[in-house]
């Protein structure tokens, strides 16, 4: 079926209409005539390219009691996401042909948005053997993006040989970037709160020592080098850097990087309990500042879902990890729309062309992060800039429920998305197939 969005704002801007014929954009102008299109009132809406998460952990295969990719990749639909990354931190982990595919094949199940497999780095995330990066890069799931997210890929030869590796198919290597040996037994930020609170800190340096030898590395061998979840301010003075150099380095900050502060810690609450922690809110304003002049290359969820078991224990005990998928935008809307940091073209930017590009989705076999123009892939999210919602958990498409945001109000809502011309969300709530 066809359809005509009425009164729409491309990123933001003068109202509009866009009609979507056979998974592309094929008008955009205003006053179109409604023909055989199924009309959707946009009543002055906000029109996005649809946005891609290079940072989602779908969990399966191996822990579906979490996530599923269907659960997963329908809160990302609910996000306004057409397409995400599957972190390889599956088990099996996805570090074969066949474990990447299936990933892959479970997403075009689902139907909800694409899922992009990332392969790992090396072998079960052993940090020993490199895996089978070329099989993955020729295989039906055409894998660009490598990570042992979860872990750093702490030994310096085996980087560096990765790194070189991934040239022969323009792939890239998303560190993990923590020095093991600087964060054992960690809890939380290393500070003036973990010293009140008494718990073992994960100090900033641990993460800066990996970026500034991963960005020599990258510059050595001339390749690209993604750094994932960026956490501290020392770490956007080495990124500015390393850009200031020409450098093929490109980074990630979460949103809830860019929220949330270590004082949230004292509540014990496991919900603030993630990794990179949250820092301060120094931290916190120059990770702001670093997305808005583009040191930080985009925004990404590590929408990293759990058990109940594994969240709902003392503090110690619990696993690290937010759900982020469903409110992801709102909190970029927050804190870099409604501060006057990024307008909605910007926003567009960080959060779809960037991210797919990074992944190297732009030109894909189909393609995502696009711009909004005629002849391009209907791969859109529509947005009420003027709404105002309540986050609770148990209204999650997630089989998790570790949102940090729970009870909170957040801006802006999606209330429609559509995978090349089909949508999966409308009204804010799953399309019927």
């Amino acid at each position: 079926m066809n359809h005509l969005l009425k009164n729409v704002r491309p990123y933001g801007e003068s109202a509009t209409d866009v009609r979507l014929v056979d998974g592309r954009i094929a008008e955009i102008g205003t006053g179109l005539p409604e023909g055989s299109s199924r009309v959707h009132d946009g009543a002055g809406a906000v029109l996005l390219p649809g946005l891609v998460d290079l940072h989602t952990h779908l969990r399966e295969p191996g822990r579906e009691d979490a996530e599923t990719v269907a659960t997963g990749t329908l809160a990302a639909a609910l996000g306004g996401f057409t397409a995400v990354h599957a972190m390889a931190n599956t088990d099996p982990v996805a570090d074969t042909a066949g474990v990447v595919e299936q990933v892959w094949r479970l997403g075009r199940e689902a139907g909800h948005c694409d899922v992009a497999p990332v392969g790992a780095v090396t072998v079960g995330l052993g940090g020993q053997q490199m895996a089978e990066l070329g099989t993955m890069a020729d295989s039906a799931a055409r894998v660009r993006v490598f990570s042992d997210d979860g872990k750093c890929v702490s030994d310096a030869g085996l980087m560096r040989r990765a790194l070189e590796y991934v040239k022969a198919f323009d792939g890239v290597i998303a560190q993990h970037a923590q020095e093991p040996r600087l964060t054992v037994g960690s809890q939380m930020n290393e500070g003036v709160q973990s010293s009140l609170l008494g718990l073992t800190g994960w100090p900033a340096v641990a993460e800066e020592a990996i970026i500034a030898r991963d960005c020599l590395l990258a510059a050595h061998v001339d390749s690209r080098l993604h750094v994932c979840h960026v956490s501290t301010a020392g770490s956007v003075d080495l990124l500015r850097w390393a850009k200031n150099k020409g450098w093929k380095v490109t980074a990630e900050v979460t949103p809830h990087h860019l929220l949330l502060t270590d004082d949230l810690a004292a509540t014990y609450d496991p919900l603030y309990k993630v990794n990179p922690p949250l820092r301060t809110q120094a931290d916190v304003d120059a990770l702001r500042e670093g997305l808005a002049d583009g040191t930080i290359d985009c925004v990404a969820t590590d929408h990293a879902p759990h058990a109940l078991e594994d969240k709902e224990a003392e503090w110690g005990a619990a696993l690290p990890g937010m759900t982020g998928l469903e409110t992801a935008l709102a909190v970029v809307a927050l804190t870099m729309v409604e501060t006057g940091r990024l307008d909605w073209r910007s926003v567009a930017d960080r959060m779809s062309h960037t991210p797919a590009r990074i992944g190297r989705l732009d030109g894909a076999p189909e393609p995502q992060g696009r711009p909004l123009a005629v002849g391009e892939p209907a791969n859109l999210c529509l947005v009420d800039p003027g709404a105002r919602w309540t986050v609770d958990p148990h209204e999650s498409a997630s089989r998790s429920r570790n949102t940090p945001f729970v009870g909170r109000e957040l801006p802006v809502r999606v209330v429609a998305t559509f995978l090349r011309g089909r949508p999966t969300v409308l009204d804010g709530k799953p399309a019927p197939a």
